[in-house]
């Protein structure tokens, strides 16, 4: 099956000079999106800040769209209309063997990876649970969230607060933080139970910069933009996977098992950890969207007012997604603020909830295994293409408006069960 996204093949003749107008009017506008982000580029003159330009990177991006405005008519009338390859709908029980099937490859990958790879990995395994959680908000609910990486700093400054004051350690901690953003997010549905599309968006955008401007404020309480360093690790039922231990007289990891210290174990642990709450966030996400409460999420999507004719109390419908999505955040940021030992109100920027949308978005609304396959290539490909690293978010928002034309419904959209009736 394919889908068409260009002019039909029997395109209607265009003069040349019509051709060559829109081909040259494409290129002044490349030119004027191009110049600001290409054409000139900030350096530092000593103590001064100068604009240093680069024209090369401009005219070929001019040359490049005026031979292709020119160029299209004439393709469309010999070649027809571009066709991409349409992927088909998963069902869900295809889904969820591919789900147990990746979980599978990655439980037994790490063993033969580098230390680089899985380190990657894990940050992507990151991202893979923060993006379960506001896919309960956005793909379930369908609650438009921009300031979902609030939620992510509550639970990662909960674990840093708590072990740096009173000594807590990872796993006294991973409750309790997903706990304190689940209170965050039960706080915040008040204001928005009224709000609704754009008007949601603004107010979840303003709470999580409150949220880091309330961090880097702090300062007496939680370092300011110094963040909190020094975090402990995750130990093993106890047991520090460390060099030496902290308390005198106890036996480390290595220790207790006899090798030779390596610090390539402490990044396996962490990468299986991750592993572990994806598989603990993917199955409680699974039962609850099979429980009144998700097919009560679905209703509020579809239609509020609909949703409230059956009987359901929207205001709690809104109060449970945003409370559960800011759970599994908590739990995000905890294990965030364990693996880096460091937290700052940096880390927890509009970015990072615009990327983490994305993630949502290019996966697919909804789908489970969307969400971890674009989560895994939003980490992955920026780190293989390290050679373009200044034109990262130039390459993502391509990426998003292509997406957006060939598969605006995301990679793999979620199916639901439906019933047809006869002709």
């Amino acid at each position: 099956m394919t889908q068409s996204i260009s002019a039909p093949s029997r395109a209607p003749s265009v003069p040349l000079h019509a051709t060559l107008k829109n081909a040259t009017l494409a290129a002044l506008l490349t030119a004027l999106l191009t110049i600001p982000v290409l054409g000139l580029r900030i350096k530092l003159d000593g103590y001064k800040v100068v604009l240093e330009p680069h024209w090369r990177a401009v005219w070929i991006a001019m040359i490049a769209v005026f031979l292709f405005q020119s160029l299209r008519p004439f393709l469309a009338r010999r070649c027809g209309a571009v066709r991409l390859p349409k992927i088909a709908a998963l069902a869900p029980r295809q889904q969820s063997a591919a789900i147990w099937v990746l979980l599978a490859a990655g439980l037994i990958w790490p063993f033969f990876g580098s230390r680089g790879a899985i380190d990657v990995a894990t940050l992507a395994l990151i991202y893979v649970i923060l993006g379960l959680g506001l896919n309960i908000v956005v793909g379930f609910a369908g609650l438009l969230d921009l300031g979902y990486a609030g939620f992510y700093a509550v639970g990662g400054y909960t674990y840093a607060l708590l072990n740096q004051y009173f000594g807590f350690g990872f796993w006294e901690c991973l409750p309790i933080a997903a706990l304190m953003s689940a209170t965050f997010g039960f706080l915040l549905g008040f204001p928005v139970l009224r709000l609704r599309g754009d008007y949601l968006a603004i107010v979840t955008l303003g709470f999580g910069e409150i949220i880091r401007l309330m961090l880097n404020n702090l300062s007496s309480l939680t370092g300011g933009p110094d963040g909190i360093s020094g975090i402990q690790k995750p130990t093993v039922f106890g047991v520090e996977m460390a060099r030496n231990a902290k308390v005198e007289g106890a036996r480390t990891f290595h220790e207790l098992l006899g090798w030779t210290y390596s610090g390539e174990h402490m990044v396996l642990y962490l990468y299986l950890l991750a592993l572990l709450l994806v598989g603990c966030t993917l199955f409680v996400t699974s039962r609850l969207v099979r429980m009144p409460m998700g097919r009560a999420w679905e209703a509020l999507r579809e239609d509020e007012i609909a949703c409230r004719s059956l009987g359901l109390n929207p205001t709690r419908v809104k109060l449970s997604a945003f409370t559960l999505g800011a759970a599994f955040a908590g739990l995000g940021g905890a294990f965030f603020a364990a693996r880096q030992g460091l937290v700052t109100p940096e880390s927890f920027t509009f970015i990072e909830s615009a990327l983490i949308l994305a993630v949502v978005i290019l996966g697919g609304m909804g789908s489970q295994l969307g969400v971890i396959l674009a989560a895994i290539l939003l980490t992955v490909l920026p780190e293989l293409a390290r050679g373009f690293a200044e034109y990262r978010m130039l390459i993502f928002g391509l990426v998003m408006v292509l997406m957006m034309m060939w598969r605006p419904q995301g990679l793999l959209p979620a199916s639901r069960p439906h019933v047809e009736l006869p002709q």
